[in-house]
């Protein structure tokens, strides 16, 4: 909004239900992926270039309605995201022992609207889907605590960690090791594990003719393949040395497996996962075969996507999870006609517009094009009773609500900077709410 080309002056001001920035790159980035939290150094040049205003520890539909920001804005632009894990219909879905992983990332990632605990008591998980939260969430299931105290990993998520008695981590996909919707970056990654035999199934690699021109013609598919096929020719050689020395954890990739139930054990908890195996339809899909296959697990972790969250007053597309919007512009139906109208001074950007799909990087030209239709759209913009920028800050104090500004998340940053300094660390987060806010209101 400040770079693009526009004949008016603009105040932007920043509202956040957590007290410190940065959302998904702070809470959905694995501690131990310290080259893409970088990207917080990018975001840092936008917030400290001093005409933006950050609000944190303000919850949207509490503390601020639609109606407080018609008052006292033009527009406003939600960039919510997508913080829920999709659903998952399967019979046992609900039983103890089945988790969302979004759940977990916010929890290993030091969340503070999360517990502090997490029941890490199952030796031997499943994890469903194929995609980088699927490995995250093995990746930190199976690595060795001890590896994770170089970054900035909570003091409680590693005492979990520590206790945790996991020996066998499984991760299901439906589809074949050529659909697979991991980076290479983050797979590779698992084979770097140290005391984690990474193993992979031979039968997975059958592969017919769309798979294999999938392998030719793509290259992110092929640097995947070359991945697997060094692990497989790994696994085939340790199969025929039966003596040689085997790593205290494993972590099992297990493709063309479509979970169709976790079973209860007797107790209301998770005893079992049954999958079907399938296999490739030659137009990029999956079938089944009718061969059902059962796996010991306590435990099964559901990374099979994330869903976005409804917003007070503002409309919002069930099935889909978004904001109804076109580009950008949010969009109601008519109550005389049943179409689709602009609901002017109201935008989208991000998973909330678009839904989860695409990297970080994807969310830039997302902003390009609903900035577009915010200054195009001036003629109809809001026309508040109080655009002065003190009144906001009066509607706040008058409703005490305890925000935070960008000097507090600096005192955040520095405080937690030195707790890591401290024991060697790049930074110890702080994860109690109360605790961040106190910090950086000065109050602690």
């Amino acid at each position: 909004m400040l770079k693009a080309e526009r004949n008016f002056d603009v105040s932007i001001d920043l509202f956040d239900h957590l007290p410190a920035p940065y959302g998904l790159v702070r809470y959905g980035v694995a501690p131990d992926h310290p080259r893409i939290k970088g990207i917080i150094t990018a975001l840092r040049e936008v917030l400290d270039r001093g005409d933006i205003r950050i609000f944190g520890n303000v919850r949207f539909g509490r503390d601020l309605t639609l109606d407080d920001l018609q008052q006292h804005y033009h527009a406003v632009i939600f960039a919510t995201g997508a913080v829920r894990d999709a659903p998952l219909h399967i019979p046992g879905v609900d039983l103890e022992g089945s988790y969302g992983a979004a759940d977990f990332v916010s929890w290993f990632d030091g969340h503070p609207d999360v517990p502090r605990t997490w029941p890490l008591d199952a030796k031997q998980v499943a994890v469903i889907g194929n995609g980088n939260v699927a490995l995250d969430s093995a990746r930190i299931l199976a690595k060795h605590v001890e590896d994770l105290m170089v970054t900035e990993i909570p003091a409680n998520v590693a005492e979990g960690l520590a206790a945790s008695p996991v020996t066998d981590v499984h991760v299901f996909g439906r589809r074949g090791p050529t659909s697979v919707k991991f980076t290479p970056l983050e797979l590779r990654e698992l084979g770097e594990l140290r005391d984690v035999d990474v193993i992979v199934y031979d039968e997975d690699f059958d592969y017919d003719d769309a798979a294999k021109a999938a392998v030719s013609g793509n290259k992110q598919v092929f640097v995947i393949d070359k991945v697997l096929q060094q692990w497989r020719q790994r696994a085939l050689r340790q199969a025929q040395e039966p003596d040689a020395p085997k790593a205290s954890r494993r972590l099992h990739l297990h493709f063309f497996a479509k979970p169709l139930e976790f079973v209860d054990d007797g107790t209301g908890r998770v005893g079992a996962i049954r999958y079907e195996r399938t296999k490739s339809d030659g137009a990029g899909g999956v079938v089944g075969t009718g061969e059902i296959r059962e796996l010991p697990v306590q435990a099964v972790y559901r990374a099979v996507g994330y869903f976005g969250s409804p917003l007070p007053g503002v409309p919002f597309d069930e099935k889909f999870g978004v904001i109804p919007n076109h580009e950008g512009q949010v969009m109601i139906r008519d109550e005389e006609t049943g179409e689709p109208r602009q609901l002017y001074g109201v935008y989208a950007t991000g998973w909330i517009k678009r839904g989860p799909v695409g990297l970080i990087g994807h969310t830039k030209s997302d902003a390009m094009e609903t900035v577009k239709h915010v200054i195009n759209d001036l003629g109809n913009w809001w026309q508040p009773e109080h655009p002065e920028e003190e009144a906001i800050v009066e509607l706040l104090e008058s409703r005490g609500i305890r925000w935070t500004d960008l000097d507090g998340w600096h005192r955040l940053d520095e405080h937690e900077l030195a707790l890591g300094e401290a024991e060697g660390r790049v930074r110890i987060k702080v994860v109690p709410r109360d605790e961040m806010v106190d910090l950086s209101r000065g109050e602690a």
